[in-house]
């Protein structure tokens, strides 16, 4: 038998602030992401995108605006989840780690469509490409840690260039991926990283 006194009011349930607009945002990213890989970039819209997370419309007009901007937070997301900063204490090792999760991540199919969509939209709708650029801006200055920490054990020369660096390893992944359809498999995820590694420890001497 409860021993509460019956007059005192029973304790009202805690609430996560927040809680629904998570919920809101994790639905919309997770439909956009849906759409994308079933229909492409040219049928998204942030009325299907809604019906899909079963979320009212205006939420999403209120909170994003745009279906270019939900583009690119779900990027970023991706981004955040599935993109580690590896930092093992060697170079070469590093970097493959990158190649290889880069690689993972570009093929999951709702990644892949959404690459291949901001690819072939961008030159012709401005603010997707605007969102284009600050999901990579953000991306490469993510993974340039990776060569800031070389430069720090002496591995690699301080006039390094970190963005360069990292548009040398994951470039020739989304080359394979949008345009040659190659595949994209270890052993050449070893030789374009050896490549890179290579070149900046021993670079050619100019005569």
């Amino acid at each position: 038998m409860s021993t509460r006194d019956p007059s005192e009011a029973p304790a009202a349930p805690k609430r996560r602030p927040g809680g629904r607009s998570r919920r809101v945002r994790a639905a919309a990213i997770a439909a956009t992401l849906d759409e994308l890989a079933e229909r492409g970039f040219a049928a998204l819209s942030l009325e299907r995108i809604a019906r899909r997370a079963e979320v009212n419309p205006t939420s999403l007009y209120r909170r994003w605006g745009s279906r270019e901007r939900l583009v690119l937070e779900a990027m970023l997301e991706q981004v955040a989840e599935h993109v580690s900063v590896p930092d093992t204490g060697s170079l070469r090792d590093d970097l493959l780690r990158l190649a290889r999760t880069a690689a993972t991540n570009a093929t999951r199919p709702e990644v892949a469509a959404m690459a291949r969509a901001v690819a072939a939209q961008a030159p012709h709708d401005a603010e997707l490409a605007a969102a284009n650029q600050a999901f990579w801006a953000e991306r490469l200055a993510l993974d340039g840690a990776i060569i800031e920490h070389a430069i720090a054990r002496g591995e690699l020369q301080p006039a390094t260039d970190p963005i360069q660096v990292i548009e040398a390893v994951i470039g020739p992944i989304h080359l394979r991926l949008l345009l040659t359809g190659q595949p994209i498999d270890d052993t050449f995820l070893e030789r374009t990283v050896d490549t890179v590694v290579n070149g900046i420890l021993h670079p050619a001497k100019h005569r």
